[in-house]
């Protein structure tokens, strides 16, 4: 069946390949213009807040290592997963997908990307609304309001206009943010020996505030996934364009942390300046009043002030958070086209991600900054940790492909290899951040999640030797296919959505017995991986699509309970164990209460947990079999039909042979009639001859008589002749499947010179009109065929019994390359409530004299696939009905699905690659 997405979803400007490999026929900018787009999401002031607000927390001695070292070990990490993203034109969540998580696996990485994806939004939102609310005295929940929804037509039409906004940005924004700096440091020299001798609660180094700024800290590698969404789009790296590639691979991609480095340094040293002029520790830590303090060194007038910082603030926060939507909004479209396998659009998921971003910033994110970002750490590090290991030890070493494959046909659903490694990671270092292992490894446990994610991958993949990578070897689709000589990118139609796409987009199928895009594969709900199963890997050509059959099975069932109950419980225990680090209890006897209280509430939580899962795994379990079922019956149907369409088509070809047939009969009777007159008449003159009573007379007479007869043999005869290659020439077409050259004028003559016959008996005359020299270069038979069934469809439905009439076939060219050919009659026509209905199979109004509703179904599917052309009928002005073909005269060419895919005699499967 045809899939027919949302015109958002076929749209590739809005929809920007969100869950696809990003094609070279769009990645048509320089790597330039993709590189300040990519830098431009840089500008956020949440770095500014998170350098203030160490500093005043630990103080300098602490903070400063503390974003130099984790700034490093962010280069480093960022640098592989830009690389890996940048060749193989996918965003974050495909390669975690091929990089040791698998495809259902990689759902929760795609959770925890779009969640630092809203978790920032909802950031610089309400520092944008603060900034609105200090300058212009705009209520601060309308502030939030605006700050959010404005970004909406923004990422509409996602990099397209994100890319030009960037663009026009870029220059400004460099100015505001170097300017005041500059004014500082010249005005007040003295500034840096305050900074740097800034001590905090507590002077020196301290190893624990070290531990906690650098646990803040690490949560900004995920910012890596929002440069990797633009870094996707680079164009293919040549010799050409060679330096240009690596230049904006390096500098927007793990460079981003050079520039973002800085700018946590620039709020460190801006928070300090704040407090030297008199701010609270609360306004120090916000960027609005950093910068207003900043601009007072550049400006005397505080109108200019308040309007340049305000001006410098909006444009900061629109540049990152158009970045942080558009991110989010494909993280979105990842995980619940995953889990529930449906795609309403990217579009959908932006407006969703900015909603519960807004709702973050009602609740008051920003106060929470620290704690927040040092919760999500724990799991970001974690994931990214997994994910590193695989790109710079497993694939080197092999047990990693080499390749990244992200296509759901090709990967299992889990790979314990990243989803365990993660997991341990996790769940250690999480427990950790509560204190249970002791001061030390609460301070550090994001490089414990760290550490234990990147050795715990490597150590279960050597245990599993990567077998949990690839379910199956894509041996045709997994490289880049070569452009053509004429610069265009070849492509292969997928045989759901029938559309075009290119071959790494592209993955085989033996459910639909074709090719397949991602997008189709990923949303298919009822095959249920029937591709991966061993038999039919192994003996493919003996398989039936829909032919699976799905049986409850108890441990699956009992799996999928502790899976998804352990899931939603540590979610629950996260939430608890974050609300209790923000009620900040003092008192130690106070504290142990609280805990008691939440731990118990936590438990009676489980219960409803553990209620709802069961629910839901049981409706789960429900649906797969009744669609299994459904499954199972559209196959037995699909046989049905495939039957009585094979009926419908031996029953035209049996009425063109009685036709034939009764037609043949007259010229051959002639034929044997005048034999046995000349036969006679030979033997009778022998006879005189032998007597010796022959007279010239006589055999005057016989010599008249034996050229009569040898005349009408040889005219029946030869009539006998054309019927007979007329026919043949109908019916091998009719039941052969060739392409070939042909006159339409002549070739139509000849169909309804064979159906003359059977409609001898009706007061119906049939009529052509059709120039000769219209050449036809397509499938003669499909065509005899739907001719056929036209005629007989009027012949039986136009007219009444006994009632006379017309039927005509006509032909004219349409333009060049078309025909326009009509069947006509000026019989009843066709009622208006049945004909949005005639070409449905079944559907016939002669149900009860024998129609079987499938001639003009057979008609429409034969024009629509075979011969690549549209049908359709309408009312003649004048009465009766006009069913038209518009049809290419030369076929668009290429192969049959069911040509192009054989299957090897080894029984593994043919891969053909088009183009």
């Amino acid at each position: 069946m045809k899939r027919e997405y949302q015109s958002w979803v076929a749209n590739e400007t809005l929809e920007d390949y969100a869950l696809r490999y990003a094609a070279r026929s769009y990645r048509r900018w320089h790597p330039f213009v993709l590189a300040n787009t990519a830098i431009g999401g840089i500008s956020f002031l949440a770095l500014e807040a998170i350098g203030g607000a160490l500093t005043l927390s630990y103080g300098f001695q602490n903070a400063f290592p503390a974003i130099v070292i984790v700034s490093l070990l962010i280069f480093l990490i960022s640098l592989p997963i830009a690389y890996y993203c940048a060749e193989a034109n996918v965003d974050i969540d495909l390669l975690t997908r091929g990089a040791g998580f698998g495809y259902i696996g990689s759902t929760v990485t795609s959770l925890i990307y779009a969640s630092f994806t809203f978790i920032f939004f909802a950031l610089e939102a309400a520092i944008m609304a603060q900034a609105l609310e200090l300058v212009t005295g705009l209520n601060i929940t309308i502030g939030y309001l605006i700050c959010s929804l404005v970004i909406i037509p923004m990422v509409f039409f996602g990099v397209t206009l994100i890319n030009r906004f960037q663009m026009l940005t870029q220059l400004l924004w460099i100015v505001l943010l170097i300017t005041p700096f500059v004014f500082v440091l010249y005005k007040d020299p003295g500034l840096i020996d305050a900074w740097t001798s800034y001590v905090g609660p507590q002077a020196g180094f301290n190893p624990l505030f070290f531990g906690a700024a650098t646990g803040v800290l690490l949560s900004l590698v995920v910012q890596i996934g929002e440069q990797t969404d633009y870094l996707r789009f680079l164009p293919d790296r040549e010799r050409g364009n060679r330096f240009a590639w690596w230049a904006a691979l390096i500098g927007t991609g793990p460079g981003w942390i050079i520039l973002g480095g800085l700018k946590i340094l620039a709020g460190s040293l801006l928070a300090v300046l704040c407090l030297r002029a008199g701010s609270s520790p609360t306004e120090a830590v916000s960027p609005i009043h950093m910068y207003i303090v900043a601009y007072e060194h550049v400006f005397d007038e505080r109108v200019l002030v308040l309007g340049f910082a305000l001006l410098f603030v909006l444009v900061s926060q629109v540049k990152i958070n158009v970045t942080n939507a558009y991110a989010g909004s494909l993280a979105w479209s990842n995980a619940f086209a995953r889990l529930a396998q449906y795609h309403p659009g990217r579009v959908v998921w932006l407006v969703f991600n900015v909603l519960i971003a807004l709702l973050l910033t009602l609740m008051g994110i920003l106060a929470t900054l620290e704690a927040v970002l040092t919760v999500y750490s724990n799991v970001a590090t974690a994931w990214i940790g997994a994910l590193v290991a695989d790109l710079v030890v497993l694939k080197p070493m092999g047990i990693s492909p080499r390749y990244v494959e992200f296509k759901r046909a090709y990967l299992y659903n889990f790979n314990p290899v990243g989803c365990g490694a993660m997991l341990v990671a996790s769940v250690l270092s999480i427990v950790a951040y509560t204190g249970a292992f002791g001061p030390i490894l609460e301070a550090y446990s994001a490089f414990l999640a760290l550490g234990l994610a990147f050795i715990s991958a490597i150590v279960i993949a050597l245990i599993t030797r990567g077998r949990y990578y690839l379910a199956r070897t894509d041996t045709a689709y997994r490289s880049k296919t070569p452009a053509r000589a004429d610069g265009t990118i070849p492509t292969e139609r997928c045989s759901v959505c029938e559309r075009d796409y290119e071959p790494r987009d592209m993955a085989y199928c033996p459910f639909y017995r074709g090719p397949i895009c991602s997008l189709c594969c990923g949303l298919e709900a009822h095959c249920h991986d029937f591709c991966k199963q061993p038999t039919v890997r192994s003996e493919p050509s003996h398989v039936a699509p829909g032919s699976t059959h799905f049986a409850p099975h108890f441990g699956r069932r009992i799996g999928r309970f502790f899976a998804l109950f352990g899931i939603v419980a540590a979610a629950m225990a996260a939430l608890f164990l974050l609300a209790y680090r923000l009620l900040d209890a003092q008192d130690l006897a106070y504290g142990q209460e609280l805990a008691e209280i939440l731990v118990r509430i936590y438990l009676a939580t489980l219960i409803l947990i553990a209620v709802g899962t069961w629910w839901i795994v049981l409706s789960h379990e429900s649906r797969e079999l009744a669609e299994g079922e459904l499954l199972q019956s559209l196959h037995q149907l699909e046989l049905a039909r495939s039957e009585l369409v094979e009926s419908e088509k031996m029953a035209s070809l049996g009425g063109l042979v009685a036709g034939v047939a009764h037609e043949i009969n007259t010229p051959v009777g002639i034929t044997v009639s005048a034999a046995s007159y000349l036969r006679e008449r030979s033997e009778e003159l022998r006879a005189r001859f032998d007597q010796g009573t022959l007279g010239k007379d006589e055999l005057r007479a016989f010599l008249d008589d034996a050229l009569e007869s040898a005349r009408l043999l040889a005219s029946n005869a030869d009539r006998a002749a054309r019927l007979v290659k007329s026919f043949k020439l109908v019916a091998v077409d009719q039941s052969s499947d060739q392409r070939r050259r042909f006159d339409l004028a002549h070739y139509m003559e000849e169909t309804l010179r064979n159906l003359r016959p059977a409609l001898q008996d009706r007061a119906l005359g049939t009529y052509l009109d059709c120039p000769v020299g219209i050449e036809m270069d397509t499938y003669p038979g499909p065509l005899a065929q739907v001719l056929t069934n036209l005629v007989i469809n009027a012949t039986q439905s136009a007219f009444a019994e006994g009632e006379a009439g017309t039927i005509t076939l006509s032909a004219r060219r349409e333009g060049e390359d078309e025909v326009l050919i009509s069947c006509a009659d000026n019989g009843r026509g066709v009622p208006d409530d049945i004909r949005e209905r005639i070409f449905e199979p079944f559907f016939t109004t002669r149900r009860a004299s024998g129609g079987s509703g499938l001639g003009l179904y057979l008609a429409y599917t034969l024009v629509t696939q075979k011969l690549e052309g549209t049908i359709g009928v309408e009312n003649a002005p004048e009465g009766g009905a006009v069913f038209w073909l518009r049809l290419p005269r030369a076929h668009p060419g290429g192969s049959s699905l069911t040509d192009a895919m054989r299957f090897r005699t080894d029984g593994q499967f043919n891969e053909p690659r088009q183009g």
